[in-house]
């Protein structure tokens, strides 16, 4: 499997795709060029921030809950206009967020690193109904933030220990509850886990930085198969589509010494074969 390309702006960190459901258009963003990006009649379309953003979650038809280098912000789609919804680590100007994603409890998680992946600086949130809680410190890359269907357990991972881990949910509220245990152990195969979500059956599908690839693996995290990306550094895949069986995949320019034309592109696998993705959950202030 190989998917088309869907946008053709190079991105020099593309990151954070997300399917809005009630504008049934894809969004997506350039970390280090400050931009969300999207596609409409047909045409590339991006808004320019202040600081790197990296990953959102849907509010309403309007508004997305955007992460960027300092604050989690309310962002009217159309207009632009902003409301800072909570700080992120903004006394810190060596940090920025990273991944990030919308857990089933109307909750969002969002990663921080280090500016230059300084070992130890970043974090994983998660803001749930006007708290932000830091969950894990010490990271280096976190990523792949992604949620059972069932809405029991979390993934997430931090890429330099080339580990997906995963820990149970609290079914109340969706609080880790326990300690992560190891869900998948990339390293024999010197894989980097990069962004992930997780399809309708349970099965993960996880980006990796440098393998040119999105590969499946089932709710046993065992490896079921790859889609192949034109792109080395393949960063964070998201389903959507009014069936749920689109795939966008953003990639990344950065860390390539010689970027091809295929390189920082963001692309689209069409399955035919009965996969799906979740619904896109709605995030809840």
């Amino acid at each position: 499997m190989q998917p088309d390309i869907f946008d053709n702006t190079p991105c020099a960190l593309g990151e954070g795709p997300l399917w809005h459901p009630l504008r049934a258009c894809f969004y997506w963003f350039d970390i280090l060029n400050r931009e969300l990006l999207t596609q409409r009649d047909g045409r590339s379309h991006a808004r320019l921030f202040e600081d790197p953003v990296s990953a959102a979650g849907w509010l309403d038809i309007d508004h997305l809950l955007v992460a960027s280098a300092r604050a989690l912000l309310k962002v009217n789609i159309d207009t632009g206009e902003q409301e800072t919804i909570c700080d992120l680590e903004a006394e810190d100007p060596l940090t920025r967020s990273n991944d990030g994603r919308a857990d089933p409890f109307g909750g969002f998680w969002i990663g921080t690193m280090g500016r230059r992946a300084e070992a130890g600086k970043g974090a994983i949130y998660r803001y749930y109904r006007g708290e932000l809680r830091c969950l894990y410190p010490g990271l280096t890359i976190p990523n792949s933030i992604c949620f059972s269907p069932d809405g029991t357990r979390a993934y997430f991972s931090d890429s330099t220990e080339r580990k997906i881990m995963q820990v149970a949910l609290d079914p109340a509220h969706g609080w880790p509850d326990g300690q992560p245990q190891v869900f998948l152990d990339l390293s024999a195969d010197d894989l980097v886990p990069d962004g992930a979500v997780v399809d309708e059956v349970g099965c993960v599908w996880n980006a990796q930085w440098g393998a040119g690839r999105v590969a499946c693996y089932g709710p046993d995290g065992g490896f079921i198969k790859a889609v192949a990306v034109p792109a080395k550094h393949s960063t964070c895949p998201a389903f959507g589509g009014a069936g749920r069986n689109l795939l966008l995949v953003t990639t990344a320019i950065q860390g390539l010494d010689e970027p091809g034309p295929a390189d920082g592109l963001t692309y689209l696998q069409t399955f035919m074969d009965g996969t799906k993705g979740q619904l896109e959950h709605q995030v809840i202030l």
